[in-house]
């Protein structure tokens, strides 16, 4: 007998047909017959919401009133998805939604599909987010998520008739949205530019503007745990919207200028910022969102006083930056505590840095923020001054420390031309997390090494993960229903360790068989999807190998390309025949940032590569490559349990972790990857002989950059011999994938051969002898799906249930609030 516990709501399937008729009359204003599935959507997702009240009302009160500390998990993405599945999941509708919905007429999926997915992220930062914050409500730990509410998000993904990268506004909040709840009531003041003058020996803030911060709330229900916690969403809005009097004058667009300006701020996710407007709209959107929310949680934790205890602050909640986007808000906090509330500066840095910790998502140093000093002064006069500070205590503190004045100058938090936001962090707060093991340990090693050798007890690691609920149970029902049955429980959802009793059953055939033709009935639906969504023709007989990731040259999208070049390179000169080759269906996901140049190349190639490939009768159908656009959720959730072969081939020492190789092992895909951020702790755990591992490790690629590859065009060599790299990149140059126009592409060849500062090239070799011995493993069924059990089952280490337990632990010291 299965064990069942997943949470059920004694609703029946009568009464929630009822709240979805009485939705449709009063909130909408149609009868059945009349609505759309768009309505029945929105009515639905009403009704869910009155179902979660009473939680959502029961976790504010008890975790202002209780002894139990908060979290206010500070991020510049939150990438949730679709909303209506996922609450109707956590409130134990599910079975009633749907089969209230047919009763009414309607189609389940067709109700789902009218929700437009939020576009309030990009990748993995913003996903990571939106797990984390699942991960806490579902383990009761009361919780803010805290961010903007960006009117276009970051850009809708389309692409021209020459394949080209084109970003249109996404206009995701252009439809009904009933899952944030706008409270004008409790805005806040958010001040910019002017002057910092003295007034009775006291510095005083002169801002020359302000904007007004409208928080929108979205519920966050956890799984099982009678909890439901907030996202908070700031929104920009203008204190003087409309001047009449210029109106009057028919001067229209200065009438609305102040509007304007104000609402800039939450428009879009990450404005391009290569120009000094651009540049200072960040630091704006960052500084925004931190003082809105800090205000926000004395409003929250301190409600009515005029005179709080914040000594206290600390204990009430904990924040967590998530990366450098919101560093500003320690020198917020300290403002606050200081010109508002008249602690002095140590009573004020003592709560400041008991309060905030960081995460560092990169080892990239360009990733690292750093603002002129300039541009900071100018918007945020005070939190430069209070910078400065900070760095002249930090600068003393090194100096009785005994750290040698070279070393004091390297780890300078205001160099007085720029502010580096890192280092701020790290000094700012009381721990810093790097985001896998080998990750953290090149945190402490190199990029924050002088930080680590001064103030070691600060670092330490939390592993990411992903969230079951929505990444196995909504994204892939069938392997849900198959583990649950293999297991006797579905009580893994809550603790995905709990896979671990799949181990046996790898050994059993009709399980193995159960389980791939799960794998293979997933293929169909994505085929049906990708037909239906955007028009593609997928065998899904054929391995589907994916690889989806934000564009980024690090990532090398190029190398996989680059290897499906050459295959197919070697079936029109005839060295090999497409009767021999293995059926193989690549699929690319991926945003390029709209000022990278040489990503949106590459997204242009991949996009003709497709399309000569796949209209060539020579290749017979066998090798086909598809670049489905806009990748978002909902395509991942539909992608993800299709996947024979994910691809997870960033150059070693480059990626922090990585989520979506997670999601990939957990969903039955086997990983064909490099020894790079958390794809070190998977082959570890799924075994070595389950993982399909190639290239240099990070000690490797350092030695390679030290002999000078990226700056004496060492690149080249790797090109003269090997005979099928050369003839890939020999056709991307004679124009093969441009029309005959060999100029096209001519700065991507170019940057191969000259300096390749990810080793695209160095690697190529050793990553196409791999997929030659994974087709070896492809063609062996039993011995493929036999693997895939072994990675699902191995992988219950990557919940975010489990990275959040590590952050309570080693970081956060908090827990759950108490029934």
């Amino acid at each position: 007998m299965t064990e069942i516990t997943a949470p059920k709501s004694p609703i029946t399937t009568a009464e929630f047909a009822d709240e979805i008729r009485e939705k449709l009359k009063y909130t909408q204003g149609v009868t059945v017959e009349q609505a759309t599935p768009a309505d029945v959507y929105v009515a639905a997702s009403t009704a869910v919401r009155r179902h979660l009240m009473d939680s959502w009302m029961k976790t504010q009160t008890d975790m202002v009133n209780g002894s139990t500390k908060a979290v206010g998990y500070l991020s510049a993405e939150f990438l949730m998805g679709k909303q209506l599945e996922n609450a109707l999941l956590n409130a134990g509708l599910t079975d009633q939604f749907d089969k209230a919905v047919k009763a009414l007429g309607f189609d389940a999926q067709e109700v789902i599909d009218a929700e437009y997915e939020p576009g309030l992220g990009n990748g993995g930062l913003g996903r990571l987010a939106a797990c984390f914050i699942d991960s806490l409500a579902s383990l009761g730990v009361p919780a803010f998520g805290y961010g903007i509410q960006y009117k276009y998000g970051i850009f809708k993904q389309e692409f021209d008739e020459n394949g080209k990268q084109v970003e249109t506004p996404d206009y995701w909040l252009a439809n009904e949205e009933p899952w944030g709840h706008i409270d004008y009531n409790r805005d806040q003041k958010v001040s910019f530019g002017g002057e910092v003058v003295e007034e009775n020996g006291k510095k005083v803030w002169k801002p020359a503007w302000s904007v007004r911060a409208v928080p929108v709330d979205y519920m966050v229900p956890g799984y099982a745990s009678g909890r439901v916690n907030t996202l908070r969403l700031w929104t920009a809005k203008s204190y003087n919207e409309f001047d009449l009097l210029t109106f009057n004058k028919s001067e229209y667009l200065d009438a609305v200028k102040p509007q304007v300006e104000a609402e800039n701020i939450s428009k879009i996710l990450y404005p391009e910022d290569s120009t000094p407007q651009g540049k200072a709209l960040r630091l704006e959107q960052q500084y925004f969102f931190v003082s809105a929310s800090i205000h926000d949680a004395i409003r929250v934790f301190y409600p009515g006083q005029d005179k709080p205890d914040l000594t206290t602050f600390a204990d009430k909640i904990t924040f967590q930056l998530n990366d450098t986007h919101p560093v500003i808000g320690i020198p917020e906090l300290m403002r606050v505590l200081m010109d508002e509330y008249g602690y002095d500066w140590d009573t004020a840095w003592t709560i400041t840095n008991k309060t905030f910790n960081y995460t560092c998502h990169t080892l990239l140093p360009e990733a690292l923020e750093v603002w002129p000093s300039k541009l900071i002064g100018e918007l945020l006069p005070r939190h430069l001054e209070i910078i400065e500070k900070i760095n002249d205590q930090f600068e003393a503190e090194l100096k009785a420390k005994g750290v040698a004045e070279e070393t004091i100058k390297d780890m300078a938090i205001y160099t007085g031309d720029s502010v580096r936001m890192a280092y701020l962090a790290t000094y700012g707060g009381s721990h810093v997390n790097g985001v896998a093991e080998l990750h953290s340990q090149l945190l402490k090693d190199v990029t924050l090494k002088n930080f680590s050798d001064v103030y070691p007890d600060k670092f330490t690691n939390v592993t990411n993960g992903v969230t079951p609920r929505r990444f196995i149970k909504l994204a892939n029902p069938r392997l849900s229903d198959v583990i649950t049955e293999g297991l006797g429980t579905d009580k893994w959802l809550s603790d995905l360790e709990l896979l671990k009793g799949l181990i046996p059953l790898a050994d059993d055939d009709e399980f193995v068989k159960k389980f791939a033709a799960v794998k293979q009935a997933n293929k169909v639906d994505f085929s049906n999807f990708a037909k239906r969504k955007y028009g593609f023709d997928i065998d899904p007989n054929t391995m589907i190998n994916t690889m989806v990731k934000r564009l980024h040259e690090y990532k090398r999208q190029a190398l996989k390309i680059l290897s499906v070049i050459a295959d197919y390179a070697d079936i029109k000169s005839g060295k090999v025949s497409a009767d021999d080759i293995m059926p193989r269906t690549i699929v690319f996901g991926a945003k390029a940032a709209p000022g990278y140049y040489l990503a949106k190349q590459t997204i242009q190639l991949i996009n003709n590569v497709a399309r000569v490939i796949n209209n060539d009768p020579d290749v017979k159908g066998k090798l086909n490559v598809y670049f489905p656009w806009n990748y978002n959720i909902e395509l991942a959730m539909n992608l993800i349990p299709a996947t024979d072969l994910d691809e997870q081939i960033s150059q070693a020492g480059k990626e922090a972790s990585g989520t979506g190789n997670m999601k990939f092992a957990l969903n039955g895909a086997l990983t064909v990857g490099t020894l790079d951020g958390a794809n070190v702790e998977i082959r570890e755990r799924v075994g070595a002989e389950n993982f399909f591992l190639f290239g240099m490790t990070e000690p490797e690629v350092s030695a390679l950059y030290a002999k000078g590859y990226d700056t004496k065009g060492l690149s080249r060599e790797y090109y003269e011999k090997d005979p099928q790299l050369k003839a890939a990149i020999d056709m991307v140059a004679d124009g093969t994938f441009s029309d005959g126009d060999k100029d096209t592409y001519k700065d991507l060849v170019n940057d191969w051969l000259t300096k390749d500062y990810f080793m695209t090239l160095a690697d190529f070799r050793a990553y196409m002898d791999i997929q030659t011995q994974i087709e070896e493993t492809y063609r062996d069924p039993m011995k493929w799906s036999r693997m895939a059990v072994l990675n699902v089952a191995n992988s219950g280490y990557f919940s975010s249930d489990r990275s959040i337990e590590d952050y309570l632990e080693r970081i956060w010291h908090t827990g759950p609030l108490a029934d």
